[in-house]
């Protein structure tokens, strides 16, 4: 959220591998900041890949998903490739490629035949109780390791389940991103100063996205990762960035990132849907059920309190979800009836989901 990679480096083994030594716009960084370390000339021993790249047909992206190995994200998981590939069989899916996820555990899983699979390593000093500081470090090893044929990436995330086929969206060497309210570089611009230099331009070069949803070119992801990755580590280890930041942090980091290799994005509101706030699926792509879902039994939304209805992923940490959620009560929105229809239809033909949620 262990194979031999990056063991027993230390403080400058953790903080990177290079894909390119052309990293121009990284060196300002570097020379800006102190804090952050310069980057090793190779990667460390690879990890194993299990699974299929998929077919590099053109304009097509491969979905790439990071993950920690817990139950919790582990069911995510499965139900997000089950949707993956129903959007991909569907007509308009001739864009979608291969599928991996990255598995930053360090060691595979009993999944790795059923989920196409990279075995990433965890930070080797720990991901300072922020498990998604794993992200942008699993990124780099996969992108350095394993034969990915399609030139676009797809970034995505285990609780995304895709509605129908995604296009690709990226146009002219631009990225498609989903712009996040909560994103908000104008207001953090004297912390993020310390990552993004006046000199590379106005604050308004940082998009309001994070890594995810993002279809990106495989190219300008591989300049982005090893960046993304140490402007990550120096806000974690930097008090004002990490209070401000918080459980955002790594995605200012990428949009951080993005902006200093002058990778602009395309931002796309039509991305994806984040219920219970989002009411209708509409022309989306993706549902992201990041957020409780409570009403009581009349159809109210009751946020902040458990309803006598609810659907939340935070209720299935420990253990998966069982088959059959009961349906939300008359009155709640679409976008949250669609949600629990989906994840009943994927457990229903996922294998053995009765036997997997009684294991734990």
């Amino acid at each position: 959220m262990a194979a031999p990679c990056g063991r027993g480096g230390g403080t400058l083994t953790l903080v990177l591998v290079a894909l390119s030594a052309a990293f121009l716009t990284y060196n300002v960084l570097i020379s800006f900041h102190s804090s952050l370390q310069p980057l090793p000339s190779s990667f460390p021993t690879a990890s194993r890949r299990f699974g299929a790249a998929g077919s590099a047909r053109r304009r097509a992206f491969h979905t790439a998903v990071t993950a920690s190995g817990s139950a919790y994200n582990t069911w995510q998981c499965r139900v997000m490739y089950h949707w993956f590939k129903e959007a991909r069989r569907a007509p308009g899916g001739d864009e979608m490629g291969g599928f991996t996820r990255i598995l930053h555990s360090g060691k595979p899983d009993e999944f790795v035949d059923e989920i196409p699979t990279f075995v990433a390593d965890p930070l080797p000093d720990g991901d300072q109780g922020y498990i998604v500081l794993n992200r942008p470090w699993a990124f780099v090893q996969w992108l350095q390791k394993a034969d990915i044929k399609e030139d676009y990436i797809l970034m995505a995330e285990p609780d995304h389940i895709i509605v129908k086929p995604i296009p690709n969206l990226s146009r002219d060497g631009q990225a498609a991103a989903f712009p996040f309210f909560y994103i908000e570089p104008k207001k953090y611009e004297n912390v993020l100063r310390k990552f993004f230099p006046e000199d590379k331009g106005p604050i308004t070069k940082i998009d309001p996205i994070g890594n995810s949803p993002v279809i990106i070119e495989k190219e300008s992801l591989g300049r982005i990762a090893p960046t993304w990755m140490n402007v990550s580590l120096a806000m974690k280890k930097d008090p004002d960035a990490d209070k401000s930041f918080g459980w955002v942090l790594e995605m200012y980091a990428y949009a951080v990132a993005s902006a200093l290799h002058g990778v602009g994005n395309i931002l796309r509101k039509d991305f994806m849907i984040q219920p219970p706030w989002d009411l209708e699926v509409g022309d989306s792509f993706i549902i992201h059920y990041t957020y409780g879902c409570d009403y009581d039994m009349t159809g109210k939304l009751t946020y902040g309190k458990i309803g006598e209805w609810r659907f939340d992923k935070r209720s299935y940490t420990d253990k998966p979800p069982p088959r059959n959620l009961p349906l939300p009560p008359h009155g709640v929105a679409q976008s949250v009836v669609t949600l629990v229809k989906m994840v009943n239809e994927a457990t229903a033909n996922i294998p053995n989901w009765d036997s997997y949620a009684a294991a734990f």
